[in-house]
């Protein structure tokens, strides 16, 4: 008998709308290639965009917030592991799953770590910098408390492992680094792509419900795209993501070749025909999705160090270490520039838009870095072997978790109760 895997969605995977749509389907993926039969359960409501899990023979289920019918249906598949799609999911049905099926192992991905993405939000709003007060808010509290009552969290930076285990103490024993699972892009693929000479204007992409894209979107309105316009006077910004809204639709201006194109059928259809991809993202968290789809339809990028954070640092399963120093950026091997000054990012723009040489050599290393770093075949093994291990070992591994342990007691879940109260007075 196959081994069973619940996930628990924040959202039903949409890998047209978003990153995090499109990293859910490589982690079932893994999961599978690992012998899982998967069911995927959301209390979302599914959009036109939701990915049909069913091509990929996973079962779905709806299920309810605040419901002991969620209850009779976990004890009914007692599943060998539950994924947690995001802390918030984790706080809710974590205890449930966890009285229900205590022997399950409990995983949490994070998709990126949002307790930092809310403190450098806060830090730009407040104009300062990035403080351990700052650091140290509520979501981080929530979010860490919720990656102790886990037996695994799934990290997709490296960047963010280093603050966790460095800045908040987490054992290393609770976290695994799990990026993007990619497939490198083949020559041949490589050779099919426009030429630099046939491609024609800037562009940039990211779900307008993520806080840190429409503030991006704004930044490049207000500061950075009227720069390069002084510059390149005929050039366009296409602007495209899901889910815009009129604050964003409102900002579209032909005079200006400033673009609102909306939603993507085909990122890389859109991706490939553009000469240079623009992600000056002032706060944010994770790895970035839209750099992944500039680097594999060969467009260059400038963007922010935000932006460029954990894509471009070595590794130990890197076969060949590509190195990038944030503060030493000028000689770095990225996919094109990091600059968080917007003269400087408008100087590498128009740079990187004129000069087809530079935009060749930027692009052929975007390839190299998407086989060195993310590659699929230097995680799926460890990863299989991470699980397997603990699955053999969970009771000495939550032993030694004693914080997790802590978190379990009754004084300590508050939201169990107060989730038991909601039912109670929904009933």
């Amino acid at each position: 008998m196959n081994k069973r895997l619940l996930v628990i969605g924040f959202v039903w995977p949409e890998p047209k709308s978003s990153a995090a749509g499109s990293r859910m389907l490589q982690l079932l993926e893994q999961f599978q290639s690992q012998g899982f039969d998967i069911t995927f359960a959301s209390t979302a409501k599914k959009s036109a965009n939701t990915f049909d899990l069913s091509t990929l023979n996973i079962a779905t289920q709806a299920i309810k917030l605040n419901d002991a019918s969620f209850d009779d249906f976990v004890s009914q598949l007692q599943p060998d592991v539950v994924l947690f799609d995001r802390f918030m999911i984790e706080e809710q049905f974590g205890w449930r799953v966890a009285e229900q099926c205590p022997d399950a192992l409990r995983i949490l991905d994070t998709e990126d770590f949002h307790g930092l993405r809310k403190a450098r939000e806060l830090a730009l709003k407040q104009n300062t910098e990035l403080t351990t007060e700052l650091l140290q808010n509520d979501t981080t509290k929530r979010e860490i408390a919720s990656m102790y009552r886990c037996d695994l969290s799934l990290i997709i930076s490296e960047a963010e492992i280093e603050i966790l285990t460095t800045q908040f103490k987490i054992d290393i024993a609770l976290l695994c680094y799990v990026p993007f699972l990619l497939e490198p892009v083949s020559k041949a693929a490589q050779s099919q792509l426009p030429l630099f000479e046939n491609r024609g204007h800037f562009i940039t992409i990211g779900n307008f419900l993520h806080p840190p894209n429409y503030d991006a979107v704004l930044y490049l309105k207000q500061t950075i795209w009227p720069l390069i316009r002084k510059q390149l006077s005929k050039a366009e910004l296409h602007i495209y993501g899901a889910y815009e809204s009129q604050k964003v639709t409102q900002l579209h201006n032909e005079k200006e070749g400033f673009l609102i194109k909306g939603f993507a059928e085909d990122v890389n259809a859109v991706m490939k025909n553009a000469k240079v991809c623009l992600a000056p993202l002032r706060f944010g968290a994770g790895l970035k999705g839209k750099l992944v789809d500039a680097m594999q339809n060969g467009t260059p990028c400038v963007m922010s160090s935000i932006a460029a954070e954990g894509m471009f640092s070595f590794n130990a399963c890197q076969t060949e270490p590509v190195e990038v120093s944030p503060e030493d950026n000028s000689n770095s091997i990225t996919n094109g520039f990091i600059e968080d000054q917007a003269e400087t990012f408008t100087q590498k723009a128009v740079e990187l838009y004129t000069n087809g040489n530079l935009w060749k050599t930027k692009q052929e290393q975007g390839f190299k870095i998407l086989e060195n770093r993310f590659s699929k075949t230097h995680f799926t093994q460890d990863f299989a072997e991470r699980i397997a291990s603990l699955q053999s070992n969970i009771k000495s591994h939550r032993e030694n978790n004693f914080i997790g342990n802590l978190l379990q007691h009754q004084t300590m879940q508050s939201t169990k109760y107060m989730s038991k109260w909601i039912e109670e007075k929904n009933s």
